[in-house]
């Protein structure tokens, strides 16, 4: 008889996961009581409009704010039971994050920029080895004045997988690309996520993005309303908005 397959690891657990700005006439349910779970190592992303939920959901995933109820597990931690001090540790040692608009400080180089958060997360890895992974190596003394937005970009996916991450989310961050360059930067992405085994959830509200997932996850009123497998995911490079 043939053994089974072993279970999938899961990277994101959440139960009944609520986030409520406000209070009575003004209260805001950004999150409403959200049931997910996804896998170690899988390319997942979040689609809906403006208000959705998705990057509160986002924020909830990766510590930056605790949940006003519910639970919320990632990689084996309870979020929910810890405090600030507690979320800054998980994401600093756990997190890789980016950003729509870069978040590069202007006033380091593209390697000074990688070199800060490697410092902070403990990291071994060289500045120049991460820009060398993202194509980057010959511009590592430019500051982000002088690279172009594509170039800013993948110094931010450099920095954020300084100390290879378990988990790298990322926020619309081809929402300030063009197509030619957001495809570039997506590619690498998936690239790096099969490389590393990282576990990868993007939010955007470009449904085309959905297509290169393994797995698309569609929010409305801060609740997430589908829940689809992609069978046949595309490359980047196949990708047209």
């Amino acid at each position: 008889m043939p053994e089974s397959s072993p279970e999938p690891e899961t990277a994101i657990r959440a139960r009944g996961l609520s986030k409520i700005y406000g209070e009575g006439a003004a209260e805001v349910r950004a999150v409403d009581g959200v049931d997910v779970e996804i896998e170690a190592g899988s390319f997942v992303v979040m689609l809906g409009p403006s208000g959705s939920g998705k990057t509160t959901l986002l924020n909830l995933i990766a510590g930056i704010e605790p949940p006003s109820s519910g639970e919320i597990e990632v990689n084996g931690e309870d979020l929910a039971g810890l405090d600030e001090q507690g979320r800054t540790r998980f994401r600093r040692e756990s997190v890789g994050l980016i950003f729509q608009f870069f978040n590069l400080i202007p006033t380091l180089t593209g390697s000074e920029n990688v070199e800060l958060i490697a410092e902070l997360t403990g990291s071994t890895e060289r500045a120049e080895e991460m820009l060398d992974r993202v194509g980057l190596a010959d511009r590592a003394d430019h500051f982000p004045s002088q690279l172009s937005g594509g170039e800013q970009q993948r110094v931010a996916v450099a920095r954020a997988l300084s100390g290879t991450p378990r988990l790298l989310l990322g926020d619309e961050p081809t929402g300030a690309l063009d197509l030619d360059t957001g495809r570039k930067v997506l590619g690498l992405l998936r690239q790096v996520s099969t490389e590393l085994e990282q576990t990868v959830v993007l939010v955007t509200h470009n449904a085309v993005i959905g297509r290169m997932a393994d797995r698309v996850l569609r929010m409305r009123d801060g609740r997430i309303v589908d829940d689809e497998a992609n069978r046949e995911p595309l490359s980047a490079e196949q990708l047209e908005w």
